[in-house]
């Protein structure tokens, strides 16, 4: 039996996966767009329930243009949106509220605050970041 890496690449406007054989051809190939939402000025957020199934989506693409099943599948690489951020309730394990994405400027201005306030270099100690909304930590 064919065994493919099934790659999935969750990215900001949409969702792709491969099925990639052993000598690193694509066999199969799906996408499906991510809606974002503006609800005001420099914000910008997702559904997680949309980029859940988009990405199944996606997934049972590759594999159909693959004529491919689950038992094809030897391994999973994924990458994703890095700094999105989402929070889950840890009693139901579901989302609370739409995700926060990476570009989302909500929080500049309190980053601004905390930097006159001289805590810049504290935040960038002890998270080896600089104090910027585009990092998740300042998101939450």
């Amino acid at each position: 039996m064919k065994q493919y890496i099934l790659s999935i690449d969750q990215g900001t406007t949409g969702t792709t996966a491969l099925l990639v054989d052993r000598n690193g051809n694509v066999q199969g190939r799906g996408y499906r767009e991510i809606d974002q939402y503006y609800p005001q000025p420099g914000w910008v957020e997702q559904d997680p329930a949309d980029i859940w199934q988009k990405t199944l989506q996606a997934v049972e693409q590759a594999k159909r243009s693959a004529s491919a099943s689950d038992a094809h599948i030897a391994a999973i690489g994924i990458a994703n949106q890095r700094e999105t951020t989402l929070l889950i309730n840890k009693e139901t394990g579901e989302a609370i509220g739409r995700a926060i994405v990476w570009q989302c400027r909500r929080t500049a201005s309190r980053c601004d605050e905390l930097r006159s306030q001289g805590l810049a270099e504290m935040v960038r100690a002890r998270t080896g970041l600089v104090m910027d909304a585009y990092f998740s930590g300042t998101k939450l």
